[in-house]
């Protein structure tokens, strides 16, 4: 009924009771029955570690049926597991609930801590609602991966092209030093070099021009589906690929 992959997002929701959480964590693996201690780690694992104080039992006993103690553990009844689809629907149709997991399912492959700090900074903003910074801080961690990609794989080949370009270019040794170059000049650099493609340089192109657009005092408003297409294009075509490279 629920995958696994969710319940972080579900669980630090601070609109949902206690009994609502646990609920939920009963509807992962949904035809599996829970002991306690089944339940507890599962929530603790996705970061509800304040369930330890809490009397599973007796909250669960108290939901009027939508919960019932088997002899293999607790389970949802029907009502339950209807309840928990209110709960949950509007939560899962939510674009930003779709993005949100393939994020994090990143993070384990990427061995920047930098780059990490970016990314979970991006998600934590995307959960609470703030477009504009989500969407400047998942720029940024994209072109922190491309810039660590560039300088483990391809980092002569991009100082030969930027001389070409520009004469005036100090070859680059770091990612800092990659820094100095404007980003819009940076997705040529990497489009001439065929480190990215002509489709996904465009794809990127329109990326910088949003982030520019929500980094600045403007009138411009950011939503939530222009910000999570935002995101989205940025795990198709950088974190997706490159991180497990950075």
């Amino acid at each position: 009924m629920l995958a696994r992959d969710h319940l972080k997002d579900l669980l630090s929701n601070s609109d949902y009771t206690k009994t609502d959480k646990l609920l939920i964590c009963l509807a992962v693996d949904v035809d599996v029955a829970k002991e306690v201690s089944a339940i507890r780690n599962l929530a603790e694992a996705s970061g509800l570690r304040v369930v330890r104080g809490w009397n599973v039992s007796q909250l669960l006993s108290a939901t009027k049926g939508l919960a019932v103690r088997t002899a293999k553990g607790w389970e949802l009844t029907s009502n339950g597991k209807l309840r928990v689809g209110t709960l949950i629907g509007p939560a899962l149709q939510s674009p930003v609930a779709q993005v949100i997991p393939h994020l994090r399912a990143l993070l384990p492959g990427v061995k920047n801590l930098q780059v990490v700090s970016f990314i979970e900074e991006a998600v934590r903003c995307l959960e609470l609602g703030l477009w504009r910074s989500g969407v400047v801080l998942s720029w940024v961690g994209a072109v922190a991966v491309l810039y660590d990609y560039v300088v483990a794989n391809h980092l002569s080949t991009f100082n030969a092209e930027a001389i070409k370009r520009n004469p005036k270019w100090k070859p680059a040794k770091t990612t800092e030093d990659l820094s100095r170059m404007q980003e819009a000049d940076f997705l040529v650099v990497l489009e001439s070099t065929q480190i990215i493609g002509k489709s996904v340089k465009q794809e990127l192109e329109g990326c910088l021009k949003y982030r520019n657009g929500a980094g600045h005092p403007n009138q411009m408003k950011v939503g939530t589906a222009r910000a999570t297409g935002h995101v989205e294009t940025l795990i198709q075509h950088v974190f997706a690929v490159y991180c497990e490279d950075t």
